[in-house]
């Protein structure tokens, strides 16, 4: 649940593309830390119960799964409220209002990893173990930069001394470093290990969060240049249209001719003030097919689709204006219906013909939007038959759609 309300903070608009792939790591990074934890505890005990001079509680075992449990339930609790999103640049903390509840969340996962890391160390009789535990805890808070690895030293010197005060009372000799001496040494690097794991996962947030970020740049610079662009081209015209109507207006009464020479050449300039207004907006709005390719191919992988794209020889060529939006009609269609396990896209140059197919698997009992009598198909039909294209379908396991128009059937849609 931290993930998913993290990922909506993150992105208020929906969730970006990339999105399934920084939640599975942020999972993996939550499941190997446990894991770890989990064999530290394990190893330990049955290292324990190995040496002859070390002597078991009666309860012991039965204590000893309690201050697991204890001490496992806490460490999920303090990785449920890690911060999942990138802090802002622009503040010091993650959460500009810290939120109450999870400091008191924060405190009782203390105090019961406190709980069972005391009965850990009674049980087993190694101040080192119930230290060590506790440690592994604190190493799970979201402390400011350059903290956590400061208090990670101080703490691994900590385990290190105790260790040396354990090891006689357990029958250890600290000189000998054959294998007897594993279960220490990686909890000795308990700490390390899981600042290293949330390093990580910081890292992650960090880039994903700059990679959004370069996108919103990205947008926003061309969003400036096609401003910037309107109000030259539309700026000038204007001038124009204004100085040719006030020249009309003083010639209207004395030469009514002039004056409607000068309407119509300042009618002739809104006109060029159309086209160029329009040639613009196309300049900005065509996306290369490969490329309007590639986008669909994230989109589809980003929605757990296992994708693969097929691109002839010179498909850059290919009739973008007619072919794209059959590309996101198609791509949406696939989102809505298909199953969600792969996908296959290919678009290559036959004879005198582009051919454009997209494949997909099929929910089972799902109908689509290519279904007989649904409008998708019927809409694609008349659309590409208009321009003398083909547009066949195949339903079996799979749904695919394959859509054939001539070549330079852009350049005379566009004429």
């Amino acid at each position: 649940m931290a993930v998913r309300r993290g990922v909506a903070r993150a992105r208020p608009g929906g969730v970006g593309p990339y999105a399934g792939g920084v939640r599975a790591t942020w999972w993996y990074t939550v499941a190997g830390l446990v894991f770890l934890d989990l064999v530290v505890l394990m190893n330990w005990w049955l290292w324990l119960g190995e040496l002859p001079e070390h002597v078991v509680l009666p309860a012991g075992p039965a204590l000893a799964a309690v201050g697991v449990a204890l001490q496992l339930g806490a460490a999920v609790l303090l990785v449920r409220d890690y911060p999942v999103v990138a802090a802002d640049p622009t503040t010091d903390d993650e959460d500009p209002a810290p939120d109450r509840s999870r400091h008191r969340r924060t405190a009782v996962a203390l105090a019961v990893g406190a709980v069972g890391a005391v009965l850990l160390g009674l049980t087993t009789g190694s101040w080192m173990l119930g230290f060590g535990v506790l440690a592994f805890l604190l190493s799970l808070l979201p402390w400011p930069r350059g903290v956590r690895w400061r208090l990670v030293v101080v703490l691994t010197l900590v385990l290190a001394g105790l260790w040396v005060v354990d090891a006689p009372r357990l029958g250890i000799d600290t000189a000998d470093a054959d294998l007897a001496t594993v279960p220490p040494t990686v909890l000795l690097l308990l700490p390390a290990l899981s600042a290293f794991s949330l390093w990580w996962w910081d890292l992650v947030r960090e880039l994903d969060r700059a990679r959004e970020t370069a996108g919103a740049v990205s947008a926003m610079r061309e969003r400036l240049r096609l401003a910037g662009e309107v109000h030259d081209l539309q700026g000038h015209h204007l001038q124009v249209v204004a100085l040719q109507l006030e020249l009309a207006e003083r010639l209207i009464e004395r030469d009514p001719a002039a004056a409607a020479e000068q309407i119509r050449t300042a009618r002739a300039s809104v006109d060029e003030a159309r086209a160029g207004t329009r040639d613009l907006a196309t300049r900005f709005r065509g996306v290369p097919l490969p490329d309007e390719l590639a986008n669909a191919a994230d989109l589809l992988r980003a929605a757990g689709h296992e994708v693969h794209v097929s691109l002839g020889p010179g498909a850059e060529h290919a009739p973008a204006d007619v072919l794209g939006p059959l590309v996101r009609e198609s791509v949406t269609n696939v989102l809505k219906h298909g199953a969600g396990s792969h996908a296959r896209i290919t678009l290559r140059r036959e004879g005198d013909r582009w051919r454009y197919a997209i494949a997909n698997d099929r929910e089972p009992g799902a109908g689509d939007a290519a279904a007989p009598g649904g409008s998708g198909i019927a809409a694609i039909r008349d659309r590409i038959g208009a321009l003398g294209g083909e547009v066949h379908v195949r339903r079996d396991d799979e749904f695919e759609l394959t859509v054939a128009v001539p070549v330079g059937v852009g350049e005379e849609a566009g004429a």
